[in-house]
């Protein structure tokens, strides 16, 4: 049987020298596990314009999409997913969890404290290495 492979835009959204982070629902795959907002990419759509668009139906905010990081790739044992992180700033709106359990501002340095998703966990490996180049 061949896995699902899905393609996953996610943001890190800065503000104030902190990071949103968003727990899934209990309800969704991977429940209660931590991430960054984001949302499939579906087809003819690049990875800006689909955080773009997830990142208002799920949060209700637009963003500025800056720095994009290495895609990350995790295998679960029913599907495959590649993220494609990217660093942003809120642009408009205000942050509501439309989808998820909860949503905390966190600080770059503890974001290891959290349970994430496998997949997150390169992402934000990459993300320290940088903000502690910066």
């Amino acid at each position: 049987m061949v896995k699902r492979h899905l393609h996953v835009a996610c943001a890190i959204i800065e503000q104030e020298g902190k990071v949103l982070t968003a727990q899934r629902s209990s309800t969704m795959s991977l429940p209660l596990k931590w991430e960054f907002p984001g949302g499939k990419i579906e087809t003819d759509e690049s990875p800006e314009e689909c955080l773009s668009r997830e990142l208002m139906e799920e949060l209700g905010v637009n963003v500025v999409i800056g720095t994009a990081l290495s895609p990350a790739t995790y295998s679960y044992a029913d599907f495959t997913v590649t993220l494609y992180p990217f660093i942003c700033r809120q642009a408009g709106g205000v942050i509501t969890a439309y989808e998820h359990h909860a949503l905390q501002w966190i600080e770059p340095h503890r974001l290891p404290e959290l349970d994430w998703a496998d997949a997150d966990l390169p992402v934000i490996s990459e993300y320290m290495t940088m903000t502690r180049a910066s």
